[in-house]
């Protein structure tokens, strides 16, 4: 590891020993500690977000579409040029002043929800395979995971964790991934948690100067991993639960290895080496000479907390943050997740985009590969996607396939794809789908040779 020299290693009182240590534990225990709870393995968010979830579901998809609306409105009339000085202030400039491709976005949104809502105009918007998807399966699921996530998220940013954790596994993470320590927190929280939880992580520590353009585009297409408990609700679904243990290795091995490649090919490798301009750079994981890794990253985090002068402060950011994402992002996941599932439902587009896949299939001997190929692209549009394809076709090595690779791809228009576009960091559309084949390009025969190999 590269060190400096340095004055010696500050001395803390044990108070501000434990405004790191306190904030940080309740952040892993939430965020980054498997618990069984209901016959599944999740997070102690996890568990806050599905008891919210079950008790409130029948009023979400009314509550979430009076969201959208009133997010598209706001964005329309905050355009009003009597309401100029209205919209200086803080909170309505936040979450209404977007512009104009952002305002159109929005209004479609709050328009295919309500088309769903009510089960009005065109089929095609609200059916069971669009729409109703959308708003009643993914929307409510985001609507919760991001309310708590975003309320505790400072337990793991704010009072030193990443600083600490960063400056511990530096050494790993820099020479595999060409990444900092600190992006193991983001794979922890995706693979535990969820993968947008790891995605807002990561939009969050670029915005405050903690990564590079490259760095956070990186972490974002490749860290942002499945969770355990999604993971077996795939396996369930194709019908191969019965050997997760095989296939949630194969779904590590691979993803370890397209990380360690993906960062090292274009686009990804043409990204600048620069910070977020409006911040800059605000990391430090380089250890004093004569220092232990394990003091200095103590020294940094206990360093990061004392910056915390009002918890008030802490929680107050969460909540706009609550907020920025339910006016913001939800209504754009709303519009392009549907966008995204008509084409994949109602188009040949995905089948004709396939086509190459189907000799590189027979080439890896996947059994029924005209019937598989569609399940390698559409995984796009949505990460569910693959394994409703997958789920009808006869051979389980097949299945197996699928499913490793829908959990692999991790680049998805109906949420992570939206989240990514919708962030500062600098990724556009076109790219997302050039690194999303690059993952599949990679992942496909590896997921295939240890089918072969090792399980069947």
């Amino acid at each position: 590891m590269e060190r400096i020299h340095s004055e010696s290693v500050n001395v803390y009182s044990a108070k501000q020993y434990m405004k790191f240590w306190l904030p940080s534990l309740i952040g892993v225990l939430l965020f980054l500690v498997p618990v069984k709870f209901d016959g599944k393995v999740t997070i102690g968010l996890g568990i806050m977000a599905d008891s919210l979830q079950g008790a409130i579901a029948a009023y979400i998809p009314g509550f979430m579409t009076l969201i959208l609306v009133v997010s598209a409105l706001g964005s329309l009339v905050v355009k009003l040029p009597m309401l100029s000085e209205v919209k200086k202030q803080p909170a309505v400039a936040l979450l209404f002043d977007v512009a104009p491709f952002w305002v159109v976005l929005r209004a479609v949104g709050a328009l295919f929800a309500l088309a769903t809502l009510f089960e009005v105009g065109p089929e095609l918007v609200w059916s069971p395979v669009t729409g109703q998807v959308m708003l009643y399966d993914l929307i409510p699921v985001l609507m919760v995971w991001f309310l708590f996530a975003c309320l505790f998220m400072p337990l793991l940013l704010e009072f030193g964790l990443m600083d600490f954790i960063g400056t511990i596994v530096r050494k790993v993470m820099v020479p595999l991934f060409t990444l900092p320590g600190r992006s193991s927190i983001d794979a922890l929280a995706s693979w535990m948690g969820s993968g947008t939880v790891g995605v807002l992580l990561t939009t969050q520590q670029y915005e405050s100067g903690y990564y590079t353009k490259r760095e956070a585009a990186v972490v974002a297409t490749n860290f942002s991993i499945a969770s355990i408990a999604f993971s077996l609700v795939i396996a369930r679904f194709l019908n191969i639960d019965s050997m997760f243990v095989q296939f949630y290795f194969t779904v590590i091995v691979t993803g370890v290895i397209v990380a360690v490649i993906c960062p090292r090919i274009p686009p990804l490798s043409r990204k600048k080496e620069t910070y977020y301009e409006p911040v800059g750079k605000q990391i430090e994981e380089v250890v004093p000479e004569g220092v232990s890794n394990f003091k200095w990253g103590v020294e940094k985090a206990v360093e990061k907390a004392d910056q915390v002068k009002s918890y008030r402060g802490v929680a107050k950011k969460g909540i706009v943050n609550v907020l920025d994402i339910w006016f913001a992002l939800i209504p754009l996941v709303m519009a392009i997740g549907t966008i995204a599932l008509i084409i994949a439902e109602f188009t040949p587009v995905f089948t004709y985009l396939s086509y190459p896949f189907v000799p590189l299939l027979e080439l890896l001997r996947i059994p029924e590969a005209q019937a598989a190929a569609p399940a390698m692209i559409v995984g796009f549009a949505d990460m569910f996607l693959p394994a409703v394809i997958g789920s009808g076709i006869e051979s389980e090595l097949t299945r197996f396939v699928i499913g490793v690779l829908s959990l692999t791809q991790l680049i998805y228009m109906s949420e992570i794809g939206v989240l990514l576009v919708k962030s500062k960091i600098p990724i556009s559309i076109w790219e997302l789908f050039i690194v999303f084949l690059q993952r599949t390009i990679i992942s496909l025969p590896i997921a295939a040779l240890m089918a072969h190999l090792l399980f069947f």
